[in-house]
């Protein structure tokens, strides 16, 4: 399958060619190698434009009632669900997720744009009691203003609208530069928008060098806040370059996940939450257990469990009847794992399953396991990114909390343990933003997602999710006598 005349339908932006042409970036199935579509390479005045426009057209939307601005959303929300199988289909096509999956991500998607739809009616300020006489003491809430978003690849939807849905429910307008691998998500979540009723200068999609909008974007004056989903190397340029105007800023970074397996744990279920885990979009999440900790009376045991299950998953294009790994993104994607594996193995680890590129060739990658891991291998340290599960074996509680926060990263972490006591005990113990206590998948439109140390800044999702696009305005009235 290519793109068909319902994709096309979806993609029926300006900046979007079905043809190569000058100024257009390709865009590539990573299952295929061929191109897709080709999408504009916007000049640093055009954007300049954009940001000057999407800030006339905040301060009108601002002015709507919450409730018009949430029926908006909520036909964008419907109009999601109406095209979800078109939108997976092009998801799938330029990142490579089974369609399963690319489906399922965009119901997530618009569970994104319902939530805040709902929320932006509950955003509330608050009256203070004062210490004087005749004086009203009132806090409001309001929209920061122009916000620019950075997105990642691996969640082309989910990752646009978790940003987008929150900036428009409370008032703010955005620009969203998508990834240069993966923009026609965008591009076609930005069509229904606008079919929506959402003004065409209040939310734009960008695309081109992402080092010149990144820099335009945290350099303006008029861009108030960054939200941005990527690596820490990058999220630290974006607060750089973001310093001299004191932007607000919203960043989820990388993880480095831990997922602890006790003995008491059923077996069964941990090894069915480390699939899920670890090789969920071929183990491209920010989220993905990247080390395995498994008590050393369950090791073997363990380790056998996940090879016959691992060993059942089938590589392919992710279009294809059956498939449940896709292939990585690009080749740098592909070297990063052979990376891992080689150092690994040069100290000792041993593949259990898997361990090269798959056989089908371009990025695809054989689902591996590895054995007698320790901390002094680069995998310990580094993410992954990758269907890559290396198993360390730990004897003791306290050890394994030591293991587990030894990194700089705090994103996501993960516990096997059927003993209550335990799990709230090293629940509260691991230094991460997020804990799945006997599962294996955490994200929720409901819960804040973000991660602490350095994989990030400030929340996104759930009620917290919101306050991330507000400002708090202090009111004194003085009532006279």
């Amino acid at each position: 399958m290519s793109l068909n005349a319902q994709h096309l339908a979806l993609l029926g932006h300006e900046f979007v060619s079905q043809s190569k042409k000058d100024g257009f970036i390709a865009v590539n199935n990573p299952a295929t190698g061929e191109d897709l579509a080709f999408v504009y390479d916007i000049k640093e005045q055009e954007l300049q434009d954009i940001i000057t426009k999407s800030q006339v057209a905040q301060k009108k939307w601002a002015a709507l009632l919450a409730v018009e601005r949430a029926n908006i959303l909520l036909k964008w929300y419907d109009l999601m669900l109406e095209h979800k199988q078109a939108l997976a289909e092009i998801l799938t096509q330029e990142m490579g997720k089974p369609l399963a999956e690319a489906s399922g991500e965009i119901v997530y998607a618009a569970n994104f744009i319902r939530w805040f739809a709902e929320e932006c009616r509950r955003i509330d300020g608050d009256i203070l009691q004062s210490a004087q006489q005749n004086q009203k003491l009132l806090v409001l809430k309001q929209p920061i203003g122009v916000c620019g978003a950075i997105t990642p690849w691996n969640f082309p939807s989910a990752m646009i609208t978790r940003k987008v849905a929150p900036a428009l429910a409370s008032g703010c307008s955005m620009i969203v530069k998508p990834a240069t691998q993966t923009p026609l998500s965008a591009y076609a979540l930005l069509v229904l928008a606008y079919k929506a009723g959402i003004p065409k200068d209040l939310l734009q999609v960008v695309t081109g060098k992402a080092s010149m909008i990144s820099k335009v974007l945290c350099e303006s004056d008029i861009v108030r806040k960054i939200t941005f989903t990527g690596s820490t190397e990058v999220g630290r340029t974006l607060m750089a370059q973001s310093a001299n105007t004191i932007k607000k800023l919203s960043l989820e970074l990388g993880g480095n996940a831990p997922f602890i397996v006790f003995d008491d744990a059923n077996v069964d279920e941990a090894v069915k939450g480390m699939l899920a885990s670890k090789f969920r979009n071929s183990g491209q999440t920010c989220v993905c257990a990247n080390r395995i900790y498994v008590q050393s009376g369950i090791y073997d045991k363990v380790a056998q469990a996940l090879k016959q299950e691992v060993e059942k998953l089938q590589v392919g294009n992710g279009l294809e009847s059956g498939t449940t790994q896709g292939p990585l993104i690009d080749t740098k994607a592909v070297a990063k794992v052979e990376e891992h594996i080689a150092d690994a193995t040069s100290k000792g680890a041993k593949v259990l399953s898997g361990g090269k590129p798959h056989s089908k060739g371009l990025s695809f990658f054989e689902p591996t396991i590895l054995t007698g891991v320790t901390k002094e291998m680069a995998v310990a340290r580094e993410e992954t990114f990758g269907p890559l599960a290396p198993l360390f074996k730990f004897d003791t509680e306290e050890e394994v909390i030591s293991m587990a926060n030894n990194t700089e990263f705090g994103l996501a972490a993960y516990l096997y343990t059927n003993n209550a006591a335990r799990q709230w005990r090293v629940g509260e113990a691991l230094e991460y933003g997020i804990v799945g206590i006997n599962t294996g998948i955490i994200s929720t439109e409901v819960a804040p997602f973000g991660g602490v140390k350095q994989s990030g800044l400030g929340r996104e999702g759930s009620k917290y999710g919101i306050d991330d696009y507000l400002e708090i305005k202090y009111m004194c009235v003085n009532l006279g006598n």
